[in-house]
């Protein structure tokens, strides 16, 4: 069978997260993350990502974890601003509005959204009879594989904080965008120009969970209430403490992704000596446009995602993970080589 390209969560985890969780698995621990992993996890990202006043929580997985946070932000007749193709816009089944909160969104630039974007949304929202914007959703890395640089982000928060807006980075793919060779965020920088993001591990090599760090202390007041109520705290939290404290202790977190972004690079070099259409993006996820009948049979053959149909062809989501193999990589451009013989 040929390796997977479908997504980089499709293997269970790194092999040093898995020796970890078997280390203490007979260990005993104070239940629903008030053990000293989570403690040791929780003092390793606030200082990795500068967050002075930052408390974390650790959750299951990102839809959990942005539907939780954005419920315990907003009231009801407040609103989260996205881009068109953000996450919680596209991919989480109405999680945020089923549950009585409106995404207000925005026609995405390269999967980005931009102040001034967002003014006229704020002036068309303005009255008592409209949703009130609260907060703004960003993704980095994107859906679509782009990365917001310094400056954008710089420019976003200090937008919110005139508009007495929130700002909150979903970072399922941080590792990918922090570890990408265009980015120029510090790794500190999460800790300064947001009120919250979280750190994926999901999809980032780890068994399962996000790392949200809340920066603003106004927004950690009764939060670990607001878990437990939304059915969201894990009894056995240390499983997902173990996981952060191993991840961060020596900076594999970002030795996991920084390979996913290598081995996307290494693809995306050999698909543009073969002249095919790419997305642009510099991180773990690449967007190809192929003939139909080339694109339908590379999803068969290695899982890969239908992005978008045309008439012309079809764009596939080719995605690496901490997993992939060199010859993993040259395997499939020798396929798409011979299918375009």
């Amino acid at each position: 069978m040929f390796h997977q390209f479908r997504s980089d969560y499709i293997e269970l985890a790194d092999k040093r997260i898995l020796d970890a969780l078997n280390k203490y698995s007979l260990e005993q621990n104070i239940p629903y993350g008030f053990d000293y992993h989570s403690d040791n996890a929780a003092k390793y990202i606030l200082k990795t990502f500068g967050s002075v006043n930052g408390k974390v929580y650790f959750l299951e997985g990102g839809t959990q974890t942005n539907l939780v946070f954005i419920s315990y932000c907003l009231r009801h007749y407040e609103g989260v601003i996205a881009a068109d193709t953000g996450h919680i816009n596209v991919h989480e089944s109405a999680a945020i509005e089923g549950s009585g909160y409106k995404i207000l969104t925005v026609k995405n630039r390269n999967g980005k959204i931009y102040p001034e974007q967002i003014e006229p949304l704020l002036k068309n929202n303005s009255d008592v009879h409209t949703v009130k914007p609260r907060m703004i959703y960003i993704s980095n890395s994107t859906e679509i594989g782009t990365i917001y640089n310094k400056k954008e982000l710089e420019d976003l928060y200090r937008f919110a904080k005139e508009n007495d807006l929130y700002l909150f980075i979903d970072g399922a793919r941080l590792g990918s965008a922090l570890t990408s060779e265009e980015n120029d965020l510090e790794k500190t920088d999460l800790g300064n120009l947001c009120d919250a993001f979280y750190v994926g591990g999901t999809k980032n090599g780890l068994l399962f969970g996000e790392a949200l760090v809340i920066n603003n202390p106004e927004l950690q007041k009764d939060f670990a209430n607001h878990i437990k109520n939304k059915g969201a705290m894990l009894a056995k939290g240390y499983a997902l403490g173990i996981q952060f404290e191993e991840a961060f202790k020596d900076g594999l977190y970002f030795e996991l992704a920084g390979h996913a972004n290598e081995m996307a690079n290494l693809i995306k070099d050999g698909l543009l000596e073969l002249n095919l259409n790419l997305g642009n993006s510099p991180t773990n996820q690449i967007f190809a446009k192929c003939d139909k009948e080339m694109a339908n049979e590379l999803i068969d053959v290695f899982g890969l995602e239908k992005w978008i149909e045309e008439e012309d062809g079809i764009t596939v989501r080719i995605v690496t993970s901490f997993a992939t193999k060199k010859e993993d990589v040259d395997e499939l451009l020798n396929y798409i080589k011979k299918l375009m013989k």
